[in-house]
């Protein structure tokens, strides 16, 4: 995830508070206005002397950023780089900043070399396109590939701790989490977007399965359900494979009936643990939810595929099977 800041230079308040309500990582200030900037935020204000700034003209300055950047000082690259001096900089460095007057220069600036720089700097020029910058470049965690997979078993499974995920966030029909009792084998499951006779939707709350459960977390990484908490960052995944971060507000875990559901793609097979209740939903082959009461054998759902082999969440190369 890119770290990005706004550099609000020359100084201007409602810019300033127009970033801080966008979600920047913090602001740049002439020294005066350090006082003033903080008093709006408990979003870091650093003066804008604590970062070595160059304008990448020339060779030498090239080499003049690498050699501040091996002696841990903060670069900035001011607005007007190229990529290929970039790219120089990066391949002898994992950290380097640069400014930014547009959202197509901050795209270009986050996929050099594939990782991209780690800092972004916004300058007054791309106020109009922060927001959009912030949620490409913090929230748009990229395409996962789903694919439709055919229900093969489904039985009721007894009493089972069961975790409702309850996020910071509105979700809509067909976003979900990507869960399964396997790495390598997760199913979409929908938030409670719908409504039904009995409870009205609660559109921030996933009910994602039993405590056991693997979970696909951002940035490749798994987690069990019971490890998430207040203030955890997870992937929210849609129909249509886009995905996006949400922050978790609390998890409640509770003994619920539990039902078995077992799915198959291309003859591999995986499952899940789900509450047996009419507002869990998994997400059907054309993006609708489908309630786990009214599921038969033989329906179509969207899964996700994937090697197994995880180890503290982080994916390895091992011989696994779950």
């Amino acid at each position: 995830m890119k770290n990005i800041l706004f550099c609000a230079i020359p100084f201007n308040k409602d810019a300033v508070t127009l970033a801080l309500e966008s979600g920047v990582d913090g602001i740049i200030v002439e020294e005066s206005h350090l006082a003033i900037t903080k008093e709006l935020s408990k979003i870091p204000a650093y003066p804008v002397q604590d970062f070595i700034w160059i304008n990448l003209d020339q060779k030498t300055d090239e080499q003049e950023a690498t050699r501040f950047l091996s002696q841990g000082q903060t670069v900035i690259l001011k607005d007007g780089w190229e990529i290929i001096p970039v790219e120089n900089i990066l391949a002898q460095c994992d950290t380097l900043a640069v400014e930014v007057s547009s959202l197509e220069q901050a795209r270009l600036a986050a996929g050099i070399l594939e990782r991209g720089v780690s800092t972004i700097v916004v300058t007054p020029e791309a106020l109009v396109d922060l927001k959009n910058i912030i949620h490409e470049l913090k929230l748009d965690q990229g395409q996962i590939a789903l694919e439709i997979a055919t229900i093969t078993k489904i039985a009721p499974s007894g009493l089972g701790h069961r975790v409702c995920v309850d996020t910071m966030s509105r979700l809509k029909t067909g976003q979900g989490m990507l869960v399964g009792n396997s790495s390598a084998f997760t199913f979409l499951v929908n938030a409670e977007t719908e409504d039904n006779p009995y409870v009205a939707s609660r559109p921030f709350r996933i009910n994602a399965g039993a405590v056991h459960t693997y979970a696909i977390m951002p940035e490749d990484k798994t987690a069990y359900l019971d490890e998430l908490g207040t203030g955890s960052e997870i992937l929210i995944v849609s129909a249509d494979g886009t995905t996006t971060l949400a922050t978790v507000g609390r998890c409640k875990v509770e003994i619920r009936p539990m039902l078995f559901i077992e799915a198959e793609i291309n003859g591999q097979k995986g499952s899940i643990f789900l509450q047996n209740a009419e507002t869990i939903r998994l997400v059907r082959s054309d993006g609708t939810p489908v309630s786990v009461v009214q599921l038969t054998i033989g329906d179509t759902i969207l899964c996700r595929t994937d090697k197994a082999g995880r180890h503290f969440g982080m994916r390895i190369t091992e011989d696994i099977q779950e």
